[in-house]
């Protein structure tokens, strides 16, 4: 394998690996917020802000994986 096929798979494991985990993560604070909610109605805002926060967290991680895959991808 060339220097561009390795680049093109490091891209694609980079970017692949780096939505699936973020998403998968972001589907259980959601499921594990809305049980907590329905658990104790009157902790409403205080789990609401907890899960936008943490979701904040976890799409930064995917944002650092895409910056990561197109490093890869185009710098020498």
């Amino acid at each position: 394998m060339d220097v561009n096929s390795m680049r093109l798979l490091g891209t694609a494991i980079a970017i692949g690996m780096g939505t699936v985990m973020p998403a998968l993560a972001i589907g259980l604070i959601g499921a594990k917020s809305v049980e907590a909610i329905g658990r104790n109605p009157e902790s409403a805002s205080k789990v609401q802000t907890m899960a936008i926060l943490a979701i904040a967290f976890s799409e930064a991680i995917a944002i650092y994986a895409l910056v990561m895959a197109l490093i890869i991808k185009f710098i020498p």
